[in-house]
């Protein structure tokens, strides 16, 4: 008989839920062309653990703007190009195998620089249920819901706006 958890492991400490595989073909995408969110799990598949999605950006395109979270760390993982990250007051860009982490309360954005375009894992613990938020945003992207629906839903998705002096400047200077 094999064992689900370590030997040794307290057999109650379960992580409430099994362990996962999102194939390609069963993430859902939202966006278009170069642009692209692939949802693959959300807090409710992982027992709130963890969110995970990626975002492909493509050559200078913006991606999130200037926000924080209240409760959860946000990892932002560069599988390809380049992705230049607000942190707090700080713009940096982070490479192809570059990791960074935002803890929370901090005032993070990402897009990818000029002349490059990114693609990023994007894992936010513990986890909140966000997949609806996306899908709110690809509804504003579309004109089929107005920006200021997304206001509304800040301490729902925990995903609270700001304005943001530096990312301002960086991303006019794009």
């Amino acid at each position: 008989m094999s064992e689900t958890h370590p030997p040794g492991a307290p057999a109650d400490k379960k992580p409430g839920f099994s362990t996962l595989v999102i194939h390609r073909e069963d993430a859902e995408f939202l966006g278009a062309g170069a642009d692209t969110i692939a949802l693959l799990a959300d807090a409710s598949a992982t027992g709130g653990l963890l969110g995970v999605s990626r975002t492909t950006l493509g050559h200078g395109r913006n991606g999130a703007t200037p926000h924080y979270h209240r409760g959860s760390a946000e990892l932002l993982f560069v599988l390809d190009g380049r992705l230049q990250v607000l942190a707090g007051e700080e713009v940096v860009e982070v490479e192809a195998g570059g990791t960074l982490v935002v803890p929370p309360q901090t005032i993070h954005a990402f897009a990818a620089p000029p002349g490059s375009g990114a693609d990023a894992l994007i894992v936010i613990t513990p986890g909140v249920e966000r997949f609806a938020y996306f899908r709110l945003l690809e509804r504003v992207r579309q004109g089929r819901a107005d920006p200021q629906d997304l206001l509304a839903v800040q301490d729902r998705f925990d995903t609270h706006f700001v304005d943001s002096i530096p990312w301002r400047r960086t991303r006019a200077a794009a």
